[in-house]
């Protein structure tokens, strides 16, 4: 029964391979420099369009933290944990009854 090397390999065998290959692939890409260009104008254009939500959510919502995630049980049983919440600074007041 023959057995490939992957499979015989350690994890830190396979993770030493693994960021040789990540290397090798920005070794290629600075050598393509208009490429390299292309996808650092990426990255920016991806980072920015989040500022640029998070921003605009912050205005919005009248909230420095418009989106939370709930990190612990102490909110229970309304959220959860990992539950996903949206802020949102309102000027009403709240009212009985409500």
């Amino acid at each position: 029964s023959g057995c490939c090397l992957a499979c015989c390999q350690s994890p830190a065998d396979s993770t030493m391979e693994m960021i040789e290959k990540q290397i090798n692939e920005l070794k290629k890409l600075w050598g393509n420099k208009r490429q390299f260009l292309f996808q650092a104008l990426n990255l920016a254009m991806i980072v920015f369009s989040a500022l640029m939500i998070w921003k605009g959510l912050m205005f919005i919502t009248k909230s420095e933290s418009p989106v939370v995630v709930v990190l612990s049980g102490s909110m229970e049983p309304a959220f959860q944990r990992g539950d996903i919440l949206f802020l949102n600074n309102q000027n009403d007041p709240i009212r009985v009854g409500e």
